[in-house]
């Protein structure tokens, strides 16, 4: 009934999501008062997921980036809904088994009000991170270990960005997962996600890359051309004969 293949990208989006949520969770909570830790923490965990399933969903785990991939025509329409909701059921695995280990619940902590600053806060972050995806999806780096080394820099970097302003989640299912769910939190990242993936396609990416770029009719009017040869020379050689 389902492909492998299908229920392996399904999966991985689910695991992926839940990793990267158990793991901010755990560094959040924790003790350790180091500055920029759970900024590094995060970065370095999310650095491990797109190891490990990159090459089987392209390791989104986040429900923003695959908006942005969207966007700029990286995933077709029913994968991104199935994607979005495997990445959201993976937040709410993580965020129940958090709840269950440590026997406590989790209380809000977006805040109720709404505030502007988290909102840009969230999209700035998310731009910096997106821009590092997108210079993975784009640069079609084969080498897992660099695509890595980007990705979870890139999160690092844009955690340190937006933690002035907000909780510094850059994931909508995350801030579901900690209990940190408002409408910047989901609004912000999926801006950023957006300009930065355009941008970035825009200005840096190699035409090549592009799928929007390459126009389809040159494609079968060349064809046609290639075709139409033939047919001319066969012609020329059954009037010789007649002659």
């Amino acid at each position: 009934m389902f492909e492998r293949k299908k229920v392996a990208m399904i999966a991985a989006e689910v695991l992926a999501t839940a990793m990267l949520t158990m793991g901010i969770l755990a560094i959040t909570k924790s003790a350790i008062g180091i500055p920029y830790f759970v900024a590094l923490g995060a970065g370095l965990t999310l650095a491990v997921i797109t190891m490990l399933f990159v090459n089987v969903s392209g390791a989104h785990a986040n429900p923003a980036i695959t908006l942005g991939q969207w966007t700029v025509r990286k995933i077709d329409t029913g994968r991104a809904v199935v994607y979005i909701a495997a990445q959201f059921l993976g937040a709410v695995m993580a965020w129940q088994l958090y709840v269950y280990l440590v026997d406590r619940t989790l209380q809000n902590i977006a805040g109720k009000e709404f505030d502007w600053r988290v909102l840009v806060a969230e999209m700035v972050g998310t731009f910096v991170l997106s821009f590092g995806i997108a210079a993975v999806t784009f640069g079609k780096q084969d080498e897992k270990r660099m695509a890595a080394a980007i990705v979870g820099g890139s999160f690092a970097l844009g955690i340190m960005a937006a933690g002035v302003a907000s909780n510094a989640l850059l994931n909508p299912a995350v801030a579901l997962g900690v209990q940190s769910w408002s409408i910047a939190y989901v609004v912000g990242p999926v801006i950023g996600s957006v300009i930065g993936m355009n941008l970035f396609a825009m200005l840096f990416a190699p035409e090549s890359a592009l799928s929007f770029a390459k126009p389809v009719a040159s494609k079968s009017v060349s064809k046609s051309r290639k075709t139409a040869k033939p047919a001319k020379s066969a012609a020329k050689s059954s009037a010789r004969r007649k002659k």
